[in-house]
Parts: structure tokens; C-alpha cells; sequence
């Protein structure tokens, strides 16, 4: 536990609403909970005396939505994606949040000009930009490495099952790019029906040799035990991977996906004013640039960005090199369409199919 004085030397002010209570705050489990945890909930259980229970979820809204319409509201702040917290807003599901009651920069600049372009939304507070990419064992492709995503569609020329994520977002995208569809035409293509048929077909191709994923240690597991070649993953989970447990993973980052992650508070919290009180001390600019030393990912604050080091450099998505040609999740595409997209994705996953392998353009 950090002490009050050091974090008032750190300059990170104690929370004046906050009292002693209890809070449920939901995030991804992983390496990705643990960077919050290090990064700013302990801190935030010294500073205020107040008791946070860490639940772990796969994302999505279905357990939000159940537990605000049955009024039982057992979850109070929830770490969402953005296609979701905008989703979640428009259906009800989480409390609109007010900028003025987030913490200022150190200088003072408000919280509207401080953070990064999208990352406040009516019901989230932006925390991290992260990205999924692409991960594979050096020792499987000793004399070639795969470099792009028609290498990871490609199992001719780079043999191996792949992981890939039990959801639309992002592999439909990734179908598109590595049929040739350039970055910023993905989702014009992809709100035709000739489109989404399209990127279905190339998923389909690969189909076959898929292992679906839920949670960025599950990636890793299949790639360390060997029944993966190649998978998508998440860039912190690689991180966590090699630098704590001593793995070899190697990552490419050609087309990787950059999402953004939001805190938001679910609607009829019985802690709504602690709730928000946490968003507060967690979106801080000190919390944020503490939670980027525990994992690889991009402070949605400009004034957080200057207090990283370099010593993250080797997995951060959003170095300039690392940004040229990927893609930045649609959120309100997502938002708009995900339901009966995902509706046709499931039922795609239940039909068995054999098919010709993929072989890009």
C-alpha cells in the first residue's frame, strides 16, 4: 500500500468525496486487472478507506443489462470498450458522467482539453488506448517470420493453427485488410451486404483452423502449449507474458486494431456518488501514467503521455512506426450494428465447414 504522503508527493491529491464504503469495480482479468490494480486501486484503497472487490468479466453488456432491469445492481464501475460504453449509453444501461468532475491536469487544463480525441464519452472516461495484434512462437518460423496479416490468413505458406478471438470485432476487419481491402475503406466495405458477406468468406477459409479465444491469458496459453502457431492477442498480454513469465513471443503489428478502453458507472449503482468519486482518482493523470508502467498500453490523457518512460517502447501500440496503416476500431459502427452482426456471427461459429484454405491476393 502506498502512504498518504506518498502520494502527495507523487501529486496525486486524496479524493475529497470519498468516504469508507464498499465498491464493486469489473475489469478484464489478466495482466490487464493487475496494471490497474498496481497502477492506481491499491492506492486508491489507502488514500480513502474504502473496500474495492476486483470482478473479472469477459466484456460485452448482458450482465449489466440484466442486473438494471431487474434493479439488481450489484456492479458499479465497469471497464468497458468504447463500441460498448456508446451502446450501453444509448440503451439506458450506464449514468452520464460530467467532465467537470474529473480531475484537471497538473498545469490545470480541463479534462475536455487534456484528454485524447474520443475519450470522453456522455457515459465513459477514456483510460487506455490498446491494440490486438498479432503474436506467434520465433521457433515455429525459424527461416520466415510472418510480418503481415496475409501471413496470418495464409496456412500454406505459414503452417499452424491460429488464435483468434470468440467475436466479430476485429476479425471481420482483419478478413477484409487481408483480402485486400485497404485500412481506411474497412468499414465502407463493411456496411454493404456485399461487404459483410465478403469478409464472412474469408473467415470461413480459415475457419478450419481456428481455436477461439475469450481472455488475452487463454491466447497466450494457446500459443505457449503449442496448439497455436499464430494468434491475435492483446499487445499487454504478450508483455506480461515474456517480461513476467519469461516467454518468447514475438509480435508483428502490421493493420493492428487500436481500441480504447472507458471506465463508465452502471446505471442505479447503489454507490453512484463513490463511483464516481473512483473515476475521478483512476482517470487522474497521475494514475493513468502509473498504470502504463505495469502495461504496455497509451494513456488517454496528454499530460500522462509525458510522464511514460521508454522502457515500454518494445510493445507500446501507438509508437508513429507502429501506427502506419492500423486501424481504429469504429466504435459507432460497432454500436450500431453489433447486435445483428454478432447475432450472424455465432450462428456461423455453430456450422461446421470444410472449405479450400485461404490463399490472399
Amino acid at each position: 500500500m502506498l502512504t498518504v504522503l506518498a502520494l502527495a508527493l507523487a501529486g496525486m491529491a486524496p479524493p475529497a468525496a470519498a468516504e469508507d464504503g464498499e465498491l464493486t469495480v469489473v475489469s478484464w482479468g489478466g495482466a490487464y486487472t493487475r496494471s490497474q490494480i498496481l497502477g492506481y486501486i491499491r492506492a486508491y484503497e489507502e488514500e480513502t478507506g474504502v473496500d474495492v472487490e476486483v470482478v473479472d468479466y469477459n466484456g460485452g453488456l448482458r450482465e449489466i443489462r440484466s442486473q438494471v432491469r431487474s434493479r439488481n445492481v450489484k456492479w458499479d464501475v465497469v471497464d468497458l470498450e468504447l463500441a460498448d460504453a456508446v451502446r450501453g449509453c444509448d440503451q439506458g444501461l450506464l449514468e452520464e458522467l460530467d467532465p467537470d468532475r474529473l480531475a484537471p491536469a497538473p498545469g490545470g487544463m480541463a479534462p475536455e482539453e487534456d484528454f485524447l480525441e474520443g475519450a470522453l464519452e456522455r457515459c465513459g472516461v477514456g483510460s487506455v488506448f490498446w491494440s490486438t495484434a498479432f503474436a506467434y512462437d520465433p521457433e515455429d518460423y525459424p527461416d520466415r517470420a510472418p510480418r503481415t496479416v496475409e501471413d496470418f490468413f495464409d496456412v500454406d505458406a505459414f503452417p499452424g493453427r491460429r488464435g483468434m478471438r470468440r467475436t466479430p470485432k476485429g476479425n471481420l476487419e482483419w478478413a477484409l485488410m487481408a483480402d485486400g481491402v485497404a485500412p481506411e475503406r474497412v468499414y465502407t466495405v463493411l456496411d454493404t451486404p456485399e461487404g459483410l458477406d465478403r469478409a464472412f468468406r474469408v473467415l470461413t477459409s480459415l475457419k478450419p483452423h481456428v481455436d477461439w479465444w475469450r481472455t488475452g491469458s487463454e491466447a497466450v496459453r494457446l500459443l505457449e502449449s503449442g496448439r497455436v502457431a499464430m494468434s491475435t492477442v492483446w499487445n499487454g498480454a504478450v508483455y506480461d507474458a515474456n517480461v513476467n513469465r519469461g516467454l518468447g513471443l514475438a509480435l508483428f503489428w502490421d493493420h493492428q486494431i487500436l481500441s480504447l478502453d472507458l471506465w463508465g458507472v452502471v446505471r442505479h449503482s447503489p454507490n453512484r456518488e463513490l463511483a464516481l468519486d473512483f473515476l475521478r482518482f483512476a482517470t487522474s493523470t497521475r494514475s493513468l501514467a502509473n498504470q502504463v508502467r505495469y502495461i504496455p498500453h497509451g494513456p488517454a490523457r496528454r499530460s500522462s503521455r509525458e510522464l511514460v518512460g521508454e522502457e515500454m517502447e518494445a510493445y507500446l501500440p501507438t509508437l508513429p512506426k507502429r501506427l502506419d496503416g492500423a486501424l481504429r476500431l469504429d466504435a459507432q459502427w460497432w454500436a450500431e450494428n453489433f447486435d445483428r452482426v454478432n447475432a450472424r456471427f455465432q450462428r456461423w461459429l455453430e456450422r461446421p465447414v470444410r472449405v479450400p484454405r485461404y490463399l490472399p491476393h
